[in-house]
């Protein structure tokens, strides 16, 4: 079993101050793939302090010196990418080809952005023609408490971490303890690639260990946490007396507003995006909203697609999706699909227990429930898992009531081939991003949402906007 228990901290691979032993289980065979440390108090503030002394001199750095050590990282992102994909999927479950070309691939993608994006940001500009003397500083907030969840690791890693570089920020980064492996070998890139020590720190914890002790710091100026909504409210209230910016990208629970005149393939698209990632996304388009004259044939459709969704090991490639990330998360799952029954929702496929021929593993049938209302518990809470909720609507109004009758604001979905209608739900839609008709946000979009969906936007420019202050200058010196 790989034993993986340092942290790096200042440059160094250092042993624990106070860690404990922790297990990471193969979700797929439910055995121990590896142990680390979870670190303690005294860990995370080795962290915070190699981070504060690095912090005036990576702050002084030319943006073109932090560009070029993004780029280096790319170089060394790419070569070791079969290593992060094997990690992830062997401790969250990602397929193998999944793990390579998605999971793997969203961290080259987002680094590549925030390059360009970089390239063409003023950090330092006029404030406008009427105040030639006034300039607007673009300067790092400081020192930031990265929290990154389990479910896209590399995603998520590589959002917080590209910007806040590209910003001149230092940073701690803490993993999830469920997918820990990734960004340990994510910690080794950063120091091939020449960041200076205590730039990039990784502390392995808990929430209520390392996370707590880094949102409760005076010394970190910034929390960028990705995650569920009840720990990013822990988090901003812990953050609360030390007044630091909290950046929060939490649940979902997408509308995917299915109209009459939607094309062929709105139904098929919106199934397999559900299941994709095992349903683990928080920007799954979780419910299925459907025009009464489209909808009967949907259903049918849902299911169908629904079953021929295949279940496997993720230490094997194919186009299957793998288990769930844990025994906490598959009973819940569980929990959820039984209180779907429960409630009266019509179960259309999949439904409880693990797929036929699996008595091992955090395997979950894909599942689909028809004739849902937006009151069932399966409407209203973000299940996590391959479960769709199919839920019919007469008119654009009624659409738009039950899509945004929800505590979540992150992603939504719109198909119809009506170009003013496609507008209008845009606009009325209360969510951070709207996706319509299959189309992709394009490259360097903002990704963030509302309500209890968080604040905040991961990122292209808007990604590094988040890690910089904003200081107003009056009587700047014609140079």
């Amino acid at each position: 079993m790989l034993e993986k228990r340092d942290f790096y901290i200042g440059g160094q691979w250092v042993a624990p101050l106070n860690g404990t032993d922790h297990h990471v289980i193969d979700p797929s065979t439910e055995e121990p793939t590896a142990v680390i440390s979870l670190g303690g108090t005294e860990d995370a503030e080795a962290a915070i302090a190699a981070a504060k002394a690095a912090l005036p001199a990576w702050m002084a750095t030319p943006l073109e010196d932090r560009i070029a050590l993004v780029e280096k990282l790319i170089e060394v992102y790419e070569a070791r990418g079969e290593d992060l994909a094997q990690a992830m999927s062997a401790e969250m479950g990602a397929p193998l080809d999944m793990s390579r070309s998605q999971q793997v691939g969203a961290g080259t993608y987002h680094l590549k952005n925030f390059i360009r994006a970089a390239k063409s940001f003023d950090f330092i500009k006029p404030l406008g023609d009427h105040a030639p003397n006034d300039r607007i500083i673009h300067e790092p907030v400081g020192v930031a408490a990265l929290i990154t969840p389990w479910n896209w690791p590399m995603n998520q890693v590589t959002l917080k971490v590209g910007a806040a570089a590209i910003a001149g920020c230092t940073m701690i980064l803490k993993p999830s303890e469920e997918s820990p492996l990734n960004a340990m070998i994510f910690a080794e890139m950063m120091d091939e690639a020449g960041f200076p020590a205590g730039v990039f720190n990784l502390v392995n914890g808990d929430g209520p260990g390392v996370g707590t002790v880094l949102s409760g710091h005076p010394d970190v100026d910034m929390v960028s946490f990705t995650g569920s909504s009840r720990a990013g409210r822990l988090i901003s209230k812990n953050a609360a007396d030390t007044l630091k910016r909290v950046h929060l990208e939490l649940g979902g629970k997408g509308a995917n507003v299915i109209f009459d005149d939607a094309d062929e393939k709105a139904v098929k698209r919106g199934v397999l995006h559900m299941m994709n990632n095992t349903g683990q996304s928080c920007n799954a388009p979780s419910r299925m909203l459907v025009q009464r004259g489209k909808y009967d044939a949907a259903v049918e459709e849902a299911a169908a697609v629904a079953n021929k969704v295949t279940v496997g090991p993720a230490s094997e490639e194919g186009r299957h999706i793998g288990p769930v990330v844990n025994e906490v998360q598959w009973t819940k799952i569980q929990d959820l699909i039984q209180k779907g029954i429960d409630e009266g929702a019509k179960l259309v496929a999949g439904g409880t227990g693990r797929p036929e021929g699996f008595n091992k593993g955090y395997y979950v049938r894909p599942t689909v429930f028809a004739d849902v209302n937006n009151d069932m518990t399966i409407a209203r809470e973000e299940i996590f898992g391959p479960v769709l909720s199919i839920i019919p609507f007469e008119t654009e109004e009624e659409a738009v009531q039950i899509a945004n009758d929800t505590p979540y604001g992150l992603t939504n979905y719109v198909q119809t081939q009506d170009g003013a209608r496609l507008n209008r739900m845009a606009q009325a839609l209360r969510s951070g991003m709207v996706e319509m008709n299959g189309t992709s946000r394009a490259a360097g979009s903002p990704f963030g949402g509302m309500k209890q969906s968080g604040n905040g936007r991961e990122g292209g420019v808007w990604g590094i906007e988040d890690f910089l202050e904003v200081k107003a200058v009056s009587g700047w010196a014609a140079e």
